[in-house]
């Protein structure tokens, strides 16, 4: 399968393409350091190469993410919201736009991103957050809609927050309780290519139940 993983120089995307390379997979990753992903042209050209190289995708995982709140609703900064529209909202409008002409034709594609539980209970100084968070699953939906009557799906995966063992070695006596570890999460990605596309397309599976 071809994999696209956005987001991928962080530790979660580590996870999830050393997942994918494992079984064998070609993985694409990129980063900001790689392509715009703000720049909605480069990322046409990106998806125009891999159509020319490969003809479809089989996979897109979207984890570009970031987190700002405030100390209280009243105190929150618009700038905040600024910066996580474009880090939320914005990078994954260009990335599903461009790439969802490929992932219809794959047999079996998978569109993914991680949503937080903020999403569906949203704290007074976490406004700029949750309400990015709802958007990019309102916006992941629509591509579900799109994809229906295709091989593909798209899906929200639902997480409290990620750990990964960098933060565990930072913070050894943290229990990140409810935290979802970056290695579950890549194999719960896996493993939505083990059931059928209708049953999961526009589905919110939470992870930390």
């Amino acid at each position: 399968m071809i994999i696209l993983v956005t987001g991928s120089a962080g530790p979660t995307g580590e996870a999830v393409t050393g997942y994918f390379t494992k079984h064998g997979h070609t993985v694409i990753g990129v980063d900001k350091d790689d392509v715009d992903l703000l720049d909605r042209a480069a990322i046409q050209d990106l998806a125009e190469r891999i159509e020319k190289e490969h003809g479809h995708v089989d996979g897109v995982v979207h984890l570009v993410g970031g987190w700002r709140g405030a100390k209280s609703f009243a105190e929150t900064d618009l700038g905040d919201w600024d910066a996580l529209h474009d880090l939320l909202v914005r990078t994954l409008q260009h990335v599903s736009l461009a790439f969802e002409p490929l992932l219809r034709r794959s047999a079996n594609g998978r569109f993914v991103i991680v949503s937080a539980k903020a999403a569906e209970r949203p704290t007074a100084g976490g406004a700029a957050y949750a309400a990015a968070k709802a958007a990019s699953e309102a916006w992941t939906l629509s591509l579900a809609d799109a994809l229906r009557d295709t091989g593909s799906a798209a899906v929200i995966l639902v997480v409290k927050a990620l750990v990964n063992d960098a933060m565990r070695a930072a913070k050894p006596d943290a229990r990140f309780a409810g935290f979802t570890d970056v290695s579950d999460l890549a194999e719960a990605i896996g493993g939505l290519y083990d059931r059928p596309a209708a049953d999961i397309n526009g589905t919110r599976l939470d992870l930390t139940t």
